[in-house]
Parts: C-alpha cells; structure tokens; sequence
C-alpha cells in the first residue's frame, strides 16, 4: 500500500488510485479490440474520483499514453493520407480551445455529439478518402475544440471515420493516430494555461503501462475477430454511446 500512495495524488483515496490503473488497462484493452469506447468508459468512471480541474488534462495524459501504444501496434496499417488533414484541422481547434474563455454547455455537447454518433451509425455518412480535405479538416477541428472540454470525443472521431473504405486494422490504427494527436494537442494547452501535471504524473504513468498491456491483449482480440463480427461489434457500441449521450443530457433537461 506504501508503493500505492507513492502513486496517490493528494484529494484521491489509495483505493481509488488502483480502481483507475485497473479501469485503465480494461479500457484499453476495450479499445484495442473493438476500435472505441474505451476513453469514454474511462471518463465515466473518472468523474466521481477524480477533482474536476484535473479531469481533462489528466484523462488526456492516460489517453495519449494508450493510443501511443495502439499507435505502436498498428503502425503498418496507418493511413497517413487522412491522418495529415484530420491533424491539420485538430491544430486549429486546439487553439481555438486554449482562447475560447468560456465553458460551453455540457448538456448541449452531450445531446449535439449524441445525435451525431447515431446519425452516423444510422444515418448516411459521407464517403471519406484523401480527397475528402475539408470534411476531414472540419472534423478534426471540431472534435479537438470539442476534446478541451468534454474530455473523450472518441465516438465523434469513429463516426467521422464510418465513411470511409477502411478495413478493421486501418480502421483502428487511423482512429489511434487521430486521438494521439488530439491529446498531445489538449496535454500542450492546458500546459500553457498553467495545470500542474507533476502532481498527477506518478498516478498517470502506472495508468499508461496497465493501458499499454490491455493494447496488447486487445489487439489480439482484434486479430482474431472476423471483419463482419467487428463491424457488428463496433455498430452495437457507438450506438450504446450515442443513446447514452442523448439520454442523459436529456434526463438533465427534464430535471
């Protein structure tokens, strides 16, 4: 327990500190297998634990550390062609992010990006390639202003990803790279505004290497599982997402 509280910043029970390391290689391993989930999942669990000034920058450290890993893993199967536009767009938001000095309605965020994961489960998406510059550069700045504040835009980063010709490996390494650069992005900003990392660094690092083993085992989940069974897989849980995010904002509303 004396090794544990070396990892418990101050405000968090050691209890708590073990919940998150655990919760951090499931998710990971969620996401490794299945291509989202997981860094919402990890939020949610994060919430009632963790002091809501380090809620973001914290969730990003965890994040950047986990996709860096499934990064890692999938590298072969990157397709830079839509990376580079998504992270040109993703610049733009986060400093958009770092100026924007007000908070924008959690409520709204959670209905707007609700509807928008089941529309584009749903609905009928664009078809996205390389050629497909603005889509992808809109997307990418949006959803990183969106990340500054709400913390996990997995599941509007996926969805913008649904039109395109992907196979399961792409499909997993291009969201990977996507959220890699969302949140060094979001570590870089609230840097500049002044969160202190150091306090929460020891907790954050044990957090990333269970996260870096659940990749691993995630993604040979993911080696084994059919490209129709995934697909499905994937279709059941950005609509469990969706429903999830429109509910709740909507129990808010009635409230």
């Amino acid at each position: 327990m004396d090794f544990v509280a070396l990892l418990t910043p101050d405000g968090l029970a050691p209890w708590a500190a073990v919940l998150l390391i655990a919760v951090a290689g499931f998710t990971s391993a969620m996401t490794a297998a299945f291509g989202i989930g997981g860094g919402l999942l990890l939020i949610a669990v994060m919430i009632p634990l963790v002091p809501i000034s380090a809620l973001v920058p914290v969730h990003g450290v965890v994040q950047l550390g986990s996709n860096t890993g499934r990064l890692v893993l999938q590298a072969r199967h990157l397709r830079l062609d839509i990376l580079t536009w998504f992270t040109l767009g993703a610049i733009g938001g986060g400093v958009a992010g770092g100026l924007l000095v007000v908070d924008l309605p959690e409520t709204a965020l959670k209905l707007g990006v609700g509807l928008f994961v089941l529309w584009s489960v749903w609905g009928k998406m664009p078809k996205i390639g390389a050629e497909s510059r603005l889509l992808l550069g809109v997307g990418g700045a949006a959803s990183t202003l969106l990340t500054m504040f709400v913390g996990a835009t997995g599941p509007f980063v996926m969805a913008l990803y649904t039109g395109a010709a992907l196979t399961k490996n792409e499909l997993v390494a291009l969201f990977a790279g996507s959220m890699f650069v969302q949140h060094l992005l979001k570590i870089v900003v609230f840097g500049a505004l002044g969160f202190a990392f150091a306090e929460w660094l020891p907790l954050a690092l044990a957090m990333v290497l269970a996260g870096f083993a659940g990749t691993v085992v995630g993604t040979r989940v993911l080696s084994l599982l059919p490209e129709k069974v995934f697909r499905t897989g994937l279709k059941a849980l950005l609509t469990l997402i969706g429903l999830h995010l429109v509910l709740s904002a909507g129990a808010t509303l009635i409230d």
